[in-house]
C-alpha cells in the first residue's frame, strides 16, 4: 500500500507523483513500510501578497502516533530530503555488533530526521 498524501494547498505536483514510487521502494528495501506514512502538506506562512502565494510548504510526516515537521520551498526539495533520511544508515559500520541492533521504526526515522545531509 503506497504512503497517504494530504494537502490544503491544491495538491502535491506531477513530478512530485512521479518519483513516490522510488520513496517507497527505497523505503521496503530499508525496513518500512510506506502504508504507515502520510505526509501533509500546509503552507508554511500565509502569502503576504496574494497574487504571488507563500514562498515555503510545510510537509509533515506523520508515523503511527508520532509525526515531523519540514518546511522546503518545493514538492521536489521535500522528496530529495525524505529520500536521503530514509536510506541513511542507521549506525556506523564500524560499531559494535550488539550497538548495531536494528531499532524500532519511530526512533529511526526520528534518528535520520536529525542527521545533517
Amino acid at each position: 500500500m503506497p504512503i497517504t498524501l494530504q494537502s490544503t494547498v491544491g495538491g502535491f505536483t506531477a513530478e512530485f507523483i512521479g518519483k513516490l514510487p522510488d520513496l517507497e521502494q527505497a523505503m521496503v528495501a530499508h525496513g518500512l513500510e510506506p502504508s504507515q506514512f502520510v505526509i501533509s502538506k500546509d503552507w508554511a506562512t500565509p502569502a503576504t501578497a496574494p497574487f504571488i502565494g507563500p514562498f515555503f510548504y510545510d510537509y509533515t510526516v506523520f508515523i503511527g502516533a508520532e509525526h515531523f515537521t519540514v518546511t522546503e520551498p518545493n514538492d521536489i526539495v521535500f522528496l530529495d530530503y525524505l529520500y536521503k533520511r530514509c536510506i541513511a544508515a542507521d549506525e556506523p559500520a564500524d560499531a559494535p555488533a550488539q550497538a548495531r541492533r536494528r531499532a524500532g521504526l519511530i526512533s529511526r526515522v526520528f534518528r535520520w530526521m536529525t542527521q545533517p545531509i
